[in-house]
């Protein structure tokens, strides 16, 4: 299974891809306000870099329950000058985690290989052609309503069902939209539009969608339905986010997106080095 984002291209099976967060944003859940000067931004994805980091993710703009839209002009002024340092700086694809088309096409301009969109629930193609043009690799996610609205009152009658055709009429759109196959990742989008028990039907289904033949992308890092279920506050859910992503490995899930990129990578290399020995 080949996943091609421009000119940097991931062959599975592999080893599982760490995707880190590089939120350059005041108020995301976790770390906002963090490393929203672009100085401590880029010294901050360096470091994921160098803890094993294949892929790093840039965010402008903060997608927890109820967060504020930010204008496009003040994403872009937060995200462009960090892509930008980054390109020239580090060999590997930079992702652009937006909803907004022209701010996924300014960073695929600026560097950018990838556009990681929770909005690919929309009902225009405008982003779908930006990735036709620029053969941008494209990592959709399922969402339940947007951002303000899809805590309130999330509901399925099936929420594994439902997610999957979701995917299945969203890669034939895509591919209407000029979008290549092999440009498309998917995610389930944990905590979007989902209660706890949505989230936990979701990971105990995950190899139901290995039989897209498209990538898996999952983020559970620190995400309160965590502490729902928990009883943990945001720093204390890293062991309970490396148990997700452990589990979601051995099921079949190509990339996890994290936060905590040096203890991901050790996590998955011995669940995979385990699952290898099992194998044999």
């Amino acid at each position: 299974m080949l996943w091609r984002a421009r000119q940097f291209e991931f062959t599975f099976p592999r080893p599982a891809v760490v995707m880190g967060i590089v939120n350059v944003t005041p108020d995301s859940f976790s770390d906002g306000g963090r490393f929203i000067d672009a100085d401590t931004a880029v010294e901050h994805a360096l470091r994921l870099l160098a803890e094993g980091a294949e892929i790093l993710d840039i965010g402008g703009e903060s997608t927890r329950p109820g967060a504020a839209h930010v204008p496009e002009e003040e994403e872009l002024r937060r995200v462009l000058p960090v892509i930008k340092r980054l390109v020239s700086q580090s060999k590997i694809p930079l992702s652009i985690d937006t909803q907004k088309p022209a701010v996924a096409r300014a960073a695929l301009d600026a560097g950018a290989s990838i556009v990681n969109d929770i909005a690919a629930n929309r009902t225009d193609d405008l982003m779908w052609r930006v990735l036709a043009q620029t053969g941008a690799g494209y990592v959709a996610m399922h969402m339940q309503g947007g951002p303000q609205t899809m805590q309130t009152a999330p509901s399925y009658a099936d929420v594994t069902a439902e997610v999957e055709a979701f995917f299945v009429e969203r890669l034939e759109r895509l591919r209407s939209a000029g979008v290549a196959p092999e440009q498309v990742a998917f995610d389930v989008g944990i905590g979007f539009g989902k209660t706890p028990e949505h989230n936990l039907q979701l990971l105990a289904s995950l190899r139901r969608f290995t039989k897209l033949q498209c990538p898996l992308v999952l983020g559970v890092s620190r995400k309160s339905f965590i502490g729902k279920l928990l009883g943990v506050e945001t720093a204390q859910r890293m062991p309970a986010g490396l148990a997700c992503a452990c589990w979601a490995v051995e099921e079949g899930v190509n990339i996890i997106r994290t936060h905590d990129v040096a203890e991901t990578v050790q996590a998955l290399r011995m669940t995979e080095a385990i699952l290898k020995q099992h194998d044999q």
